[in-house]
């Protein structure tokens, strides 16, 4: 495993990082959780990753049992608050009231003391941005959280954010989670440099599409049945990827992994590892040997003539946006 420093934090993540969205608490049971985080320490992964909203606190319940028997030290803890966690007005969002109360729950669900990230898992308009900086200063300062970050925030967004921290001297923000795979790319235009210049490291999510960048969805030929695209509770994000020309893009692209010696996954890793700007990418895993597989990826190193291969293929799915 190699191991990345957030932004210009001093903390350190492995490449590969270990998330429970649409995984833990939901599609898998406690024990599939266990296993998973069991070979992902045996394989150097020390960032494991959940949400308040992942199953309403289930993802972090199914977390913290399976990280329990490990040392508190030894591993990089993030979780998230923002969606709504109850039908009151004041059960969502990122107010001071919520961030407080809901950094509160997840300690008590995830069964630590702190958190190492705590994200703000999307912007919110309907909150001064300063109230947001300002709770999570205090929650830095009081201990419950060692970090904070931001989820899917925009270049704009980010930008203030800094600027209010710099102007108040509060705690900086040190990442941004963004979605960032070979086929939805918006960081690339302006997110990438503005945390670079403010200091945050990204922490992406889909890195492999939801699974359609493993090559186990072909074109013309049913969807397997024991994947996430069959199962009607979680397909909704997936699906949206499950369209012919994206399906005919990932074929070559499995043709250039063959090419490699390597699988579809390590390629579509490694290809995200390639900026310097990214920490962590997170994968998820129902299955101890997905995690064996896809660490490999921090071993592979992508030249240039491979890189501009990629793009070639990518051009066919140019402008392809995913319904959300």
């Amino acid at each position: 495993m190699k191991y990345r420093r957030v932004g210009n934090s001093g903390i350190k993540v492995s490449e590969i990082g270990l998330g429970s969205w649409l995984t833990y608490g939901t599609a898998s049971e406690q024990a599939a959780a266990d296993a998973c985080i069991s070979t992902a320490f045996d394989c150097g992964i020390n960032f494991f990753d959940t949400a308040n909203a992942y199953n309403r606190g289930a993802g972090e319940e199914a977390i913290g049992a399976a990280l329990k028997p490990y040392s508190r030290s030894s591993y990089v803890l993030s979780t998230k608050v923002f969606f709504p966690m109850g039908d009151g007005p004041n059960d969502r969002g990122l107010s001071r009231k919520h961030i407080i109360e809901q950094c509160e729950a997840s300690l008590k669900r995830l069964g630590v003391d702190y958190i190492d990230i705590y994200f703000c898992h999307r912007y919110d308009d309907q909150s001064p941005t300063e109230e947001t900086l300002r709770a999570l200063h205090d929650l830095v300062t009081q201990g419950k959280i060692l970090y904070a970050g931001v989820s899917e925030w925009s270049a704009t967004q980010i930008t203030e954010a800094a600027g209010i921290s710099k102007r108040l001297n509060l705690h900086p923000i040190i990442s941004n989670q963004p979605i960032y795979n070979m086929f939805e790319r918006y960081i690339e235009n302006e997110v990438l440099k503005v945390s670079g210049e403010e200091g945050l490291g990204q922490i992406v999510f889909s890195p492999l599409a939801q699974g359609i960048l493993t090559g186990k969805y072909k074109p013309g030929v049913q969807i397997p049945k024991n994947s996430r695209a069959a199962n009607d509770s979680v397909n909704g994000v997936i699906n949206s990827y499950l369209q012919e020309n994206v399906l005919n893009c990932v074929q070559n692209l499995e043709s250039v992994a063959q090419q490699l010696g390597i699988s579809l996954a390590q390629l579509s890793l490694a290809w995200v590892l390639r900026q310097p700007g990214v920490s962590s990418a997170l994968i998820g895993a129902s299955r101890p040997e997905q995690i064996e597989e896809n660490v490999k990826a921090v071993q592979v190193e992508l030249h240039s003539d491979v890189i501009e291969e990629i793009e070639t293929i990518l051009k066919q799915v140019e402008g392809f946006a995913p319904l959300r």
